[in-house]
């Protein structure tokens, strides 16, 4: 799947797949935590303690993500009592616990994520610190907001002792990360991409062992990789053999070293890349300080992190001296702030130094979201050694986020708010503006919880003109649990949007009465509900979709009311960010991804040779056997004339009638027995007959028209299997599944007890299978697909097999409904039957059920960390808009990859400009007519204000009028009021909410030439 599916853009890194597994997490199901060498890294994640010290919002972020990852437990450190300005962060606080513990407050709402990872807090007095002798026990231990004498003492100890140490902080809209995780730290699998395969035609036996792939695909491997070989014929040295380390040739060649000694290699061979541990050298905190190795989150900024450096450390040294942090916008204090940098770091920015004084208070969500996603990733590989962790030091700061206008250092104080945190930072007239903001959330799943949980720490639409309106039409499901940290068990089957705009205006109570919430999708059939008054009631549109159709939709709809959009997405550990601005930069829809190459028909039919094929091919196979079959059924039975209308134009006819006779007369089953037998069947003739039938018509010793062998390369020689289900669990798996799936399409009850299935399967007679000649096999993609003539008098003959529909008056089959995420309707399990099955056909390795049902039910790997990460980012471009910012370059798109971990940040690319005669315009720009003119009065206006001829008016897919048009209809036309053209010519009225109608029009300049020009908006 695309990654532009789940996120604006396809960046420049390789598209990640990963694999769905079953871990210690809250839908006691599946969490997209991809893997390769998942078991190891799990089994580290499941026996992983993990010490949080700091419950503010960022040790609360971190908290709730790794608690949705599924370590083994996670303890909590904070006696300190909750203030006021806590709420500006902490998500899981609540007025009514302000002077209680953080810790014993917030460990309740937190252990409710995830049943099996057990929360707890260790008991202290407020201003107690954390000491070394409470670190015994804890694989990994997370500070944050401690200062650096602290920092220094736990680090000394968990260096010296194995403990990986993580220390975080916020200030405002800076953010700092330092880890060590020892000093030899493994890292299993560094980018957390699959392993690379390839079929390979040939290796040459000489000192270089060059090895060179089919020329189909190129094989993607890099100097240094390692690779081992599997079904290599003649070199067998080569399989299974140690890993080699390659040289890349050229895209389709590599070299593995010395080969001279080995066997002539003949025929055949796959190449698989081998990922390899990585050693990684951590320094302690304190010899980091002298010579930091920093981890850059922007190459615009590649001077910050040296002053940021200092200015963390100045932090704790100002507070140590004078037992407070800088006062919020206060020159004396940023004064002496900067001279206790300076000593550390002379060059360091005062610019910069003086902002970070007069934020040191600040506490905002956005960047709690951003730090907090980032440290939940770097805590769960630590824990599991899976993805490279950061090395060393991360600093991060968006100060590009402020207010044009900066606020005052009176504007600034704390007010006693629950967004003193956020005041600190942008001042009072700025949340204001905040408060009185009105946003439109598209989607309430994984990033709109997220959205609307930092939504409602900042105060969004709280103030008396604010609103947010949320949608979504999905209701919560259990695979929805390990993501969307807003529900709960309680709430499956709900609606999203219902819960989330509950649950958060339970976070932030001044949000009740503000947020609220729909079901209408939206599309085309619902622009009666989002219509003009809609969009003109918002300022912005945040989107929050899986999909592109429905992103581009929207896309269409902000240019269209001139509204700014942000987008967002994320494909397991990577995400995108996009800001689209009126007038300034180019829409979602302005660039589009490649196409997805798809595989071809003929290799999924009769070619397969890897598991996503077979994968493909059992799914395709569900469908056959359970869903169309019983929907043919129901509409001969419920459609008058079904078979006159449906067949007639028809190159299957007889097929389709064969399949209505079948499911309703011939083996319609009247027991569960009868399930059975016909389960038994369908194995003979998926996975023996039809494999017999192929090789009678391409023989094992098929040559090509060149003299070739015609099984070879990626075509590989299948086997037919013989029925046995005693020594074999996946034969009797597919009886079970498809005898209980086809009973369900006939209202039989289904069985599971293995016993009955054996025994009425082994009793089975099966027909002796006779190959049939002259049957031709589709080999490439263009050949033709060959069907079977059908005779008139035999179709007419299978015609009058059937009964009456008068007959069977309220009978219907009951077709299948594919449902990925119950584990009990035995979807999944035919599906990861039958494709094992053909995997055995065909000598490929098979899959695990939860691989398959990562491919067959096309999941999208999702986790917390990128998704908490990614709407921080879109918050912080979200306080850009609010201030009405207008200049390309404030604003910026961004691309991350946690696994590597990668940042990025680029400006958004400006919007396309377009010129007719000496006007240029982009496609923000528009011609608009009032007062439902005629069609005669929008060409004159072309001709007289921009000398331009029109030749061609349409409407959606309705061509209104063209120069060629005959004169007649053109006469007709050209007078008539708009509106009622396209009720003419479309006919069909234009709905009673439309306001306005789009128009496109071709026209010419004086010269002759067509020139392009933008959209027509005629007023109703």
């Amino acid at each position: 799947m695309s990654m532009r599916q789940r996120s604006t853009r396809a960046c420049t890194l390789a598209n990640y797949t990963c694999l769905a597994m079953k871990v210690r997490c809250r839908n006691n199901g599946y969490c997209c935590f991809s893997s390769y060498q998942w078991i190891t890294a799990m089994k580290r994640m499941a026996v992983s303690n993990v010490l949080i010290v700091g419950l503010k919002g960022l040790g609360c972020e971190i908290a709730k993500n790794v608690i949705l990852a599924g370590v083994k437990s996670v303890t909590l450190y904070d006696p300190n009592p909750v203030e006021i300005q806590d709420l500006s962060t902490q998500f899981f606080l609540r007025e009514e616990d302000i002077g209680k513990s953080r810790a014993h407050a917030a460990a309740p709402r937190l252990a409710e994520l995830n049943a099996y990872v057990p929360v707890r807090f260790l008991e202290g007095q407020p201003g107690q610190d954390f000491t070394v002798d409470q670190i015994d026990g804890y694989q990994v231990v997370v500070l944050c907001g401690a200062s650096l004498t602290k920092q220094l003492e736990i680090n000394d100890w968990t260096h010296a002792h194995g403990i990986h140490f993580i220390a975080a902080d916020t200030r405002g809209l800076f953010g700092s990360v330092f880890n060590d995780f020892g000093p030899r730290f493994t890292c299993v699998d560094p980018t957390g991409e699959q392993p690379l395969t390839g079929m390979i035609v040939s290796v040459e036996k000489d000192k270089e062992g060059l090895v060179t792939c089919l020329d189909e695909t190129r094989h993607g491997l890099e100097d240094g990789d390692f690779v081992t070989f599997s079904e290599v014929q003649g070199m067998e040295e080569l399989n299974g053999c140690e890993p080699r380390k390659i040289t890349v040739k050229g895209p389709y060649t590599f070299g593995i070293g010395d080969t001279s000694s080995f066997s002539d290699y003949k025929a055949g061979g796959i190449f698989t890349q081998v990922k390899m541990p990585k050693i990684i050298e951590f320094k302690s905190l304190r010899q980091s300080l002298k010579s930091p190795e920093f981890f850059i989150t922007d190459f615009a900024k590649f001077d910050r992190p040296a002053t940021l450096h200092a200015g963390f450390q100045a932090i704790s040294a100002f507070e140590a001296q004078y037992q407070r942090l800088p006062r919020p916008r206060n020159a004396e204090d940023a004064a002496t702030f900067v001279q206790l940098a300076k000593k550390i770091e002379p060059e360091a920015d005062e610019k910069v130094l003086t902002e970070l004084a007069y934020q040191a208070t600040g506490d905002i969500s956005p960047i709690v979201a951003v730090i907090g996603g980032f440290v939940a990733q770097e805590v769960l590989k630590a824990c599991s050694a899976k993805f490279h962790p950061m090395v060393q030091h991360l600093y991060f700061d968006s100060l590009e986020s402020l207010p044009a206008q900066l606020p005052t250092e009176a504007e600034s104080q704390p007010t006693g708010s629950r967004y003193d945190g956020q005041i600190a930072v942008f001042g009072k007239t700025f949340q204001d503006k905040i408060a009185n903001h009105r946003q439109f959330l598209v989607g309430a799943g994984a990033i709109g919880c997220e959205m609307l949980k930092n939504w409602s720490m900042m105060g969004l639409a709280t103030g008396p003109n604010g609103a947010i309106h949320v949608t979504d039409l999905d209701t919560i499901e259990k695979s929805n649990l390990n993501r969307q940290f807003l529900f709960r068990a309680k709430d499956l089957g709900k609606f999203k949007s219902e819960v989330a705009a509950a649950a958060v205006a339970d976070m932030n109570p001044d949000l009740k009465g503000k947020i609220h919430s729909n079901q209408e999708p939206v599309g085309p059939e619902t622009e009666n509900v989002y219509n003009e008054e809609f969009f003109n009631s918002v300022d912005g549109v945040t989107n929050a979709l899986d999909n592109v159709k429905a992103r581009q939709y929207m896309d269409q709809r902000c240019v269209f009311f001139l509204k700014p959009l942000l987008e967002s997405g994320t494909l397991g550990t990577k995400g995108n960010t996009q800001v689209v601005i009126p007038h300034v930069t180019e829409s979602y829809s302005s660039s589009q991804d490649p196409p997805e190459k798809e595989t071809p028909s003929c290799t999924v039919k009769n070619f397969p040779n890897a598991i996503q094929h077979t994968i493909e091919w059992s799914r395709t196979e569900f469908d056959n056997l359970f869903v169309k079959p019983a929907q043919a059924v129901n509409a001969y039975l419920s459609e008058p004339n079904y078979l006159e209308n449906n067949l007639k134009y028809s190159g299957q006819q007889k097929e389709q009638v064969e399949q209505i006779v079948n499911y309703l007369v011939t083996n319609k089953p009247l027991t569960f027995e009868e399930c059975i037998i016909w389960a038994r069947l369908q194995f003979e003739d998926k996975f023996n007959n039809s494999i017999r039938q192929l090789l009678y018509s391409l023989p094992k010793g098929a040559v090509t028209s060149t003299g070739q062998p015609f099984w070879s390369g990626p075509k590989r020689a299948p086997d037919p299997l013989t029925f046995d289900p005693n020594d074999q669990p996946t034969h009797l798996q597919f009886i079970i599944s498809a005898a209980n799936l086809h009973a369900f399409n006939y209202g039989l009850r289904g069985e599971t007890d293995p016993s009955v299935f054996k025994k009425i399967a082994d009793s089975v007679l099966v027909p002796e299978f006779t190959p049939k000649s002259g049957v031709k096999v589709q080999v490439a993609e263009n050949d033709p697909i060959q069907n079977e003539s059908t005779d008139a008098s035999d179709l007419q003959d299978l015609v009058k097999l059937l009964p009456a529909p008068s007959s069977l008056v309220g009978y219907r089959l009951n077709p299948v409904e594919f449902e990925k995420d119950d584990d009990t309707n035995h979807h999944i399990d035919f599906i990861t039957a039958a494709s094992n099955l053909r995997a055995l056909n065909y000598k490929i390795n098979p899959a695990d059920r939860h691989t398959t049902k990562q491919i067959a039910g096309k999941i999208i790997p999702a986790i917390a960390t990128t998704t908490s990460l990614v709407t921080g980012l879109v918050c912080l471009e979200l306080y850009k808009i609010i201030d009405g910012k207008s200049k390309l370059e404030d604003y910026k798109n961004g691309f991350v990859n946690l696994a590597l971990p990668f940042f990025g940040f680029s400006e958004p690319i400006a919007a396309k400009k377009h010129k007719y005669g000496g006007v240029e315009w982009t496609l923000w720009d528009r011609f608009e007519f009032n007062n439902d003119p005629n069609l005669k009065e929008i060409v004159d206006w072309f001709r007289q204000e921009h000398s331009l001829d029109v030749t061609m008016v349409s409407q959606g897919v309705s061509m209104l009028w063209s120069s060629f048009l005959a004169k007649k209809k053109s006469e007709e036309r050209l007078p008539m009021r708009f509106s009622k053209l396209v009720e003419h010519v479309s006919k069909k009225p234009v709905p009673a909410h439309a306001k306005h109608l789009i128009v496109e029009v071709m026209v010419m300049d004086e010269e002759g030439e067509d020139v392009e020009v933008p959209f027509i908006v005629v007023k109703v």
